[in-house]
């Protein structure tokens, strides 16, 4: 019975190179810099001789371990049943490889860093450590590889480092020892035996210890500045908004539905940074400066909540508050009482450029922040390499060890346990594909479906459009809320209607059902909202001429979205709520109904629509939809912890977030940024209220400001020329426009190149394993064989022919074994 080996080799001295100066994180150096040490040690191993030691396979057989060997607290892995017992010549092979002698080892490390710090100091009078024995890690799993004096050799270069370390600088030695690739411990014995006093420069000795305060001082204070930024840094990753909400919600639910309320919270974010620039030029100034108040002052009633009418009407929210003279006339008119009042417009500041300016100025960075989060979001979704060993790293890396409070242990805990299900349930679609029979009747239903959607549509934006006309002709008080019910119950039912034919489809992934009940319903309101906007700024523009037909647009679209918000609460009681209550009550099921992520992410796709599409009208839109996003947040927390399950089928939301992001891009924002240039551009503005009252569109309040520039003088020539550059000139806005979308395809093609390159990289590290196994099974048949001809029956022979460089001429076991090699 062939007894397990220890394998213990004797590395010889090596010459080290002085022009070398590999780091460890750079591969390729590294590979270089160790493979003259590799050559010496495979041409001088046989010098040194090799001696295998037996171990003990098992209980009652003793083992012949090398007490050396033991003492210094080394284990030994014992040999797994089965598994081939390798040649003499295959060992010493597979101990000179690459990858079991790179400079891995504390040692070797050590000598690295010595060297590097004597090259940096620039001192010769040191012998370098290339001249001593480098350590290596273990050649083999199989069998224990130990090189001898291995940790005095180490405790010597130990030293050595930590005296060539107090030579150097504060900042070269905490940049030396930071950028080595040891443990902690290491790392923190070298600095603190470094700043002992004994390792002070030589030439320093005469002043004394004030250098060593001043650098002791001045490191404190880093330090001290160091940890002060990590704590603010900890303090606002606490404080974000809904952090733990967020963890249990994903914890419980899955990714799935925390992708809706990471999707809210990313059009709270969205709001808040196109409501301040509209709060600090245009709603505060004019807010400081108000106009004349109307005769009468129409009273609250309470009702004003619902139509957006009444005292809501001559305040900031609207846009015929704002004046165009009040602040845009100059001090130098009121000269008959010698000073200015806020009446004569005592501030230079032209209020119909601000407005046009401001709201531009908000959409533009609304733009900028949008495309810059979708291309963040596509490399985070869409990341490179694929899943394959992330079911292994989940269960084994997943766990967060600092955490210590049971609750968020408990919120951990669910977290793991809900990935964990996505991913299974990701293999097991991957797992069992669709049969031909099942793709056929999946095609048919979806065309018959795509068709049911399609008529449906039509039919709805017909009936926006007919009953539009009818409210024309009547509408004051309460009647004004009758359009916005009507649409947002077509809203609410269709979906109800697209998610029951997703579901009456039966597809195999979760993703495309919801994925198919998103594109419907996103096409219904697209329809419905094209309809309504051919209403105001078409029909209701010319009806209401005469009149202030902006804050009509304005006052229709807060009615929009606060219809659109009660319809959401009543859905989250009635398809929540009352459903529970009906199924644990009524049918005795302990079955709740699932949270309907197509439904509710349109319904904030179209809310967030409606606001951009008011905001030229309503300058504070954006604050009414903040506050109905922040209610929206915490009515659906607790409507999805009381009343709703976990989906029964688990899936995995890696992309929802990006695809939630473009939808919102694209249709929408795009949609409304058409529909308020199309406003600026060619729609006549009312002559009785706003700041554009007397000009023939919005459009040329730049002109008239660039006019009036260039009669001033020279001192303002500039602006003229830059006006009719960067807003006059279309090649700007096409240029501009031809950016964001390289940024977003150049993004998506970076992501994608990436990918290919790791599935490159992984499939020439699965070859080279492969030829790995084909190496040490090709060189334990040659062994075989050659051990089973006539008269070459001793091992040792082969063994020491083999060492000694065996001429090709001479042996046959070289010859086969350069073949194999090759």
């Amino acid at each position: 019975m062939a007894q397990p080996l220890t394998l213990v080799l004797n590395v010889p001295e090596t010459t080290g190179d002085e022009d070398l100066e590999p780091s460890p994180y750079e591969e390729s150096e590294v590979h270089d810099s160790f493979h003259r040490l590799i050559q010496e040690q495979s041409l001088l191993v046989a010098e040194e001789g090799l001696e295998l030691l037996p171990l003990a396979p098992g209980p009652g057989e003793a083992a012949a371990v090398s007490p050396s060997f033991l003492d210094r607290g080394y284990q030994t892995l014992p040999r797994p049943e089965g598994a081939p017992t390798h040649s003499t010549a295959t060992l010493r092979i597979l101990a000179s490889m690459p990858s079991r002698t790179i400079g891995r080892s504390r040692g070797a490390i050590i000598s690295e860093y010595y060297n590097r710090t004597v090259r940096l100091r620039r001192r010769s009078s040191r012998p370098l450590l290339g001249n001593m024995v480098r350590s290596a890690r273990p050649s083999l799993r199989l069998y224990d590889l130990e090189l001898d004096h291995t940790i005095l050799e180490e405790d010597e270069k130990r030293s050595l480092l930590v005296k060539e370390l107090q030579g150097l600088s504060v900042a070269q030695r905490d940049h030396m020892v930071r950028n080595m690739p040891l443990s902690l411990g290491e790392k923190r014995w070298l600095r603190e035996n470094s700043w002992s006093p004994k390792g002070k420069r030589r030439g320093q000795q005469d002043r004394g210890g004030a250098f060593s305060c001043c650098s002791r001082l001045r490191y404190s204070c880093i330090l001290a500045l160091h940890s002060l930024g990590l704590v603010l840094v900890s303090g606002l990753y606490a404080a974000r908004p809904w952090r733990y909400a967020l963890k249990q919600i994903g914890g419980q639910f899955g990714s799935s539905v925390l992708s809706y309320f990471v999707f809210l919270k990313t059009l709270l974010a969205f709001n808040v940074l196109m409501l301040l620039p509209l709060l600090g030029f245009l709603v505060g100034v004019q807010a400081a400066f108000p106009p004349d108040p109307p005769d009468p002052v129409p009273t609250c009633s309470g009702l004003e909540l619902l139509t957006g009418r009444g005292c809501f009407t001559h305040t900031v929210m609207y846009y015929g508050y704002y004046s165009n003279s009040t602040l845009s006339q100059s001090c130098d008119s009121s000269r008959d009482s010698g000073r200015c009042s806020p009446r004569s417009g005592s501030l230079p500041y032209n209020m119909p450029l601000a407005y046009l300016f401001t709201v531009g100025a908000a959409f533009f960075i609304t733009c900028i922040t949008l495309v810059y989060s979708m291309s963040h979001s596509f490399g985070e979704s869409y990341r490179v390499g694929s899943t394959k060993g992330i079911h292994a790293l989940t269960v084994f890396c997943s766990w967060d060890y600092k955490v210590t409070q049971k609750r968020a242990s408990r919120v951990q805990q669910d977290s793991i346990c809900t990935q964990l299900k996505e991913l299974l349930a990701v293999w097991q679609l991957q797992k069992h594909p669709q049969s031909a029979c099942g793709q056929l009747w999946q095609a048919a239903m979806l065309a018959l479906g795509g068709l049911l959607c399609l008529g449906t549509t039509v039919g709805c934006a017909a009936a926006v459009f007919t009953f539009s006309e009818v409210m024309m002709q009547r509408g004051q008080g309460v009647e004004l809320l009758a359009l916005p019910l009507v649409v947002s119950a077509l809203n609410l039912g269709a979906s109800y209607l697209f998610c029951g034919l997703a579901t009456l489809e039966r597809h195999d992934s979760p993703v495309l059902e919801v994925y198919m009940a998103i594109c419907r319903s996103l096409i219904l309101k697209t329809a419905v909202l094209c309809v309504l906007c051919y209403h105001w700024l078409g029909r209701r523009v010319a009806t209401l001429q005469d009149g202030c037909w902006e804050n009509f647009v304005g006052q229709e679209l807060y009615r929009f979205l606060v219809v659109d918000f009660i319809f959401t609460l009543l859905d989250s009681f009635f398809g929540e709520l009352v459903w529970r209550l009906i199924s644990e009550k009524k049918l005795k099921r302990r079955q709740k109904p699932e949270f309907d992520i197509a439904r509710n992410v349109l319904d904030l796709i179209y809310g967030q629509t409606l606001t951009w599409l008011g905001v030229l009208f309503s300058p504070l839109l954006p604050a009414v939809q903040i506050l109905r996003l922040l209610f929206l947040f915490y009515v659906k927390k607790a409507s999805l912890m009381a009343n709703c399950q976990a989906p029964r089928r688990p899936w995995l939301a890696s992309h929802m977030s990006t695809v939630f992001l473009t939808l919102l891009c694209f249709p929408s924002f795009l949609g409304a940024a058409v529909f308020l240039c199309y406003a600026v551009w060619q729609v006549k503005p009312s002559s009785t209220c706003g700041p554009f009252r007397t000009l023939n569109t919005m459009y040329e309040a730049g002109t008239v400001w660039v006019r009036r520039l260039e009669r001033a003088g020279s001192r303002g020539s500039w602006l003229p020329w830059l006006h009719h550059l960067l807003v006059e000139n279309t090649f700007f806005l096409f240029l501009v426009s031809a950016l964001l979308l390289a940024v977003i395809y150049l993004n998506i093609q970076v992501v994608k190149g990436q990918r290919k390159v790791i599935c490159l990289l992984k499939e020439q590290i699965r070859n080279e394993g492969e030829d790995k196994i084909f190496l040490i099974n090709k060189l334990h048949s040659v062994y075989e064989g050659e051990q089973n001809r006539p008269g070459r029956t001793e091992e040792a022979t082969t063994s020491a022919q083999f060492v000694d460089g065996g001429d090709s001429h001479h042996d046959p076991a070289g010859r086969d074994l350069d073949t194999a090699l090759e």
